[in-house]
């Protein structure tokens, strides 16, 4: 399905080949519209594609029946590996195949198309992603997320929600499954999310644009709108690349209580713009930048008793929120035949807005037994986030035959979150305490394949990082913020070294099958709970996974199985009053099982199946988690390590589902197809659907947080008629109007009180254009 203003169709980059070897050609083969898995083909000569015009907005399929395979690689590897030869899961999206509508929705789409992504549904700029069930929390803190995310060579996030980019204008979205601690540190834990934007055009003008109106069921209606620019400054050597684009989600949440309708509208708006300078003798230099804008007027989320049909709630007051992001990041890169220089420098900025409903107004001196205190209907907790991050990168890479080679590099981070609260009444607001991380990290990587003999290659790395975390408190006096641990704000450092290996066998042309081990680590911080500064210490995973990937060019199949060891688990908990915190909860493990399958029975028409399974627990409990997530009988909470007392013994019982990892469904399954023919006259006639089950997980860790969510089914529907130019749309989701319960929650101080749950958006269809010149 082709994108409005999406640009011109996807040229794979084509490594220069070593000398008198010819590169392994691979074919295409998608598990899902938009979603490719390759393996190995015919190997053809090397050529190099010239790029299209950006004009042209017309997606050709990648791969046609008697079209010749291109070399397709993992660019998220760093060194361009064949995907054939490359030893991990990767899922790699075609960006030019997402239609507007798809691309507006951000890593949504991507949760759709990839069965081993998951994420939270808090709303757009407050989402948390996962990958292979690496989950921690339903909402952020101040602990490091557990995907690397990605723009080009730039880091988007350290310790800050997914900003949700909109994916308008991308050439190809990578998803790198499992720990990637050798090439990408911390914040790996489950896997990296790249996605590569399309660089500006040097020798060809043109543009296009997009729009649409939705309607929603239940709810408002919704518009969007966009525009791509490409103009050639001084032919072959300069160009420039602009977009900007702007969205009004519609509300469908009634607010029963304030007697409101529809209080969810969501407005984004944002942009983005690159120069591309290529002086000559094999140099490129990139300058970019993206901006982007989200505001919504109120929370997402409904309870159960407020009738409405599960699109209603009671809420005292509004519960706003923000996300403003900016990244800026400059790219130099140097070729010299099979050797490549990159170097890079980012910066990144994210302002993060929330205000939550009933935050209870309790003695914050009181630091080891009160009782819960009833909500203020009036109060307000606000919270914002204020992050920031600098990041520089250069490393060296030869590109051997058959994904053989090398890679050495040398990062710096650093990364400053500012956390700053307060609870607000119509009368007077009382600041709390706030926290102040920061983070700088000095790595040394460097990883190799070589192949021993013919078709197995065997692949093996390391990285060294050494990370010096501070941290401090805000907003409180230091004798009550430190009381429970004065030592929360020192200074001090990690040192730790990432190994990894790996093994790939080619059996044949159409068979490839692989093992791999991989270590992740984030390092630690600070965090408040209630009123008083606390430590958290690193904590660190190690994935053992195996697969297999199979395509004879018109049936393919690729299984996966990974056994994960987690070690110090962070995790962002809710206490006994209601107040985000962050602590050790533990150790636990995740076996993740998928498969994934295609099959193209006629030209023009395909079939895909998805199924991920996926099994966690905690295996053992810090002492100090077990006084923070166990509710005693009368309601005592405690603060500073006490444990909690329920008729005078300690209460450390579980109920069923409270040791599973949070937020990553147990079993997730996809079906989908895809259909193009033409219409005569140029007119042709794309169409494709899916249907995808999500089952059950929980909301957190412990009683208060381990309520079931998931079990819900999402539908989606879309057709395009026009011209490779010109083209008019229809879109369709939750086409059977589920309501379902999303991962987030709404306000975490009502959560004990309150059924919330976060329902899909009700059934929408869209009516959109698309244009190019």
């Amino acid at each position: 399905m082709p994108v409005a203003g999406l640009g011109s169709p996807v040229h794979l980059p084509q490594p220069a080949p070593p000398h008198g070897r010819a590169p392994l050609a691979c074919r295409l083969a998608a598990v899902a519209p938009g979603t490719w898995l390759v393996e190995p083909a015919p190997r053809p000569a090397p050529v190099r594609v010239k790029p299209e015009p950006v004009a042209h907005v017309r997606i050709v399929p990648p791969v046609l029946p008697d079209s010749e395979p291109q070399e397709i690689v993992v660019t998220g590897s760093k060194r361009d590996i064949p995907i054939s030869a490359y030893p991990g899961g990767v899922q790699i999206v075609d960006g030019d195949s997402l239609s507007a509508a798809d691309a507006g929705r951000g890593n949504d789409i991507l949760e759709a198309r990839v069965a081993s992504v998951a994420s939270t549904h808090l709303g757009p700029g407050r989402n948390k992603l996962f990958i292979r069930g690496i989950a921690d929390s339903s909402f952020v803190g101040p602990t490091q997320a557990t995907v690397g995310q990605y723009w080009g060579n730039s880091r988007i996030t350290y310790s800050a929600p997914d900003p949700s980019l909109r994916l308008y204008d991308v050439q190809r979205i990578e998803v790198l499954e499992g720990p990637q601690g050798t090439l990408y540190g911390a914040g790996s834990l489950g896997g990296v999310v790249r996605v590569v934007p399309h660089a500006p055009d040097l020798e060809t003008a043109g543009g296009s644009a997009w729009g649409g109106v939705q309607a929603i069921q239940h709810g408002q209606p919704g518009v969007d709108g966009g525009a791509i620019l490409n103009v050639p400054i001084v032919d072959g050597k300069l160009g420039f690349r602009a977009l900007g684009f702007g969205a009004i989600d519609g509300g469908y949440i009634d607010d029963v209580e304030r007697g409101l309708r529809d209080v969810n509208q969501v407005r984004t708006y944002g942009g983005r713009a690159a120069l591309r300078y290529e002086p000559g003798d094999d140099w490129t230099f990139d300058l970019s930048g993206v901006g982007q804008w989200i505001k919504g007027d109120d929370s997402q989320y409904a309870e159960r008793d407020s009738g409405g049909d599960g699109l209603s709630r009671a809420s005292s007051i509004a519960q706003p929120y923000r996300n403003d992001y900016w990244l800026i990041d400059l790219v130099a890169r140097k070729q010299w035949g099979t050797l490549d220089l990159t170097s890079s420098l980012g910066y990144a900025r994210q302002y993060v807005f929330e205000q939550f409903e009933g935050a209870p107004l309790a003695d914050p001196l009181d630091p080891t037994v009160a009782p819960v205190a009833v909500a203020i209907p009036s109060a307000a907790y606000v919270q914002t986030d204020r992050i920031s991050m600098v990041t520089a990168e250069t490393r060296l890479s030869r590109r051997g035959p058959d994904g053989t080679g090398w890679l050495v590099g040398l990062s710096l981070l650093h990364n400053e979150a500012r956390v700053n609260r307060w609870m607000q009444t119509e009368m007077f607001g009382v600041p709390l305490t706030g926290i102040s991380n920061k983070v700088d990290e000095a790595t040394l990587y460097g990883e190799g394949t070589v192949e021993p003999i013919a078709r197995v290659t065997l692949t093996a790395g390391g990285r060294l990082t050494h990370s010096r975390l501070s941290g401090y408190s805000q907003d409180a006096l230091l004798t009550v913020a430190y009381r429970v641990d004065p030592d929360a704000s020192a200074e001090r450092s990690e040192t730790r070294l990432l190994p990894s290996a790996a093994i790939a066998w080619r059996a044949n042309d159409a068979l490839t099958l692989f093992a791999r081990y991989q270590q992740g680590f984030r390092p630690g911080g600070i965090a408040v709970r209630r009123e008083f500064v606390q430590r958290f210490k690193g904590d660190r995973v190690g994935t053992t996974d195996i697969g297999a990937r199979y395509d004879d060019g018109r049936f393919s199949l690729s299984l996966s199985a990974s056994w994960t060891e987690w070690k110090n688990i962070q995790a962002d908990l809710i206490d006994g009053f209601g107040f985000p915190t962050t602590a050790n909860i533990g150790d636990g493990r995740v076996l993740a099982v998928g498969a994934a399958a295609r099959w193209r029975p006629l030209p023009g028409l395909s079939f895909d199946a998805a199924l991920y399974l996926n099994d966690s627990k905690v295996t053992s409990y810090s002492e100090a988690t077990l006084t923070l997530i166990t509710l005693p009988a009368n309601n005592l909470v405690t603060v500073g390590g006490v444990p909690p007392v329920a008729d005078g013994q300690p209460a450390k019982s579980f109920a069923p589902n409270y040791d599973r990892l949070p937020n990553v469904a147990d079993t997730t399954g996809r079906l989908g197809f895809a259909y193009t023919t033409s219409l005569g006259s140029r007119l042709d006639l794309d169409v494709n659907g899916f249907a995808r089950y999500v089952g059950k997980s929980t909301l957190g860790i412990g009683q208060i947080l381990g309520q079931l969510q998931g079990d819900y089914l999402d539908t989606g529907l879309e057709l395009r008629v026009g011209t490779p130019r010109r083209g008019i749309s229809l879109s369709a989701t939750n086409l059977l109007d589920s309501r379902g319960n999303r991962f987030a929650l709404g306000s975490p101080f009502l959560i004990r009180d309150r059924n919330q749950i976060t329902p899909l958006q009700p059934r929408s269809i869209r009516l959109g254009f698309d244009l190019a010149f």
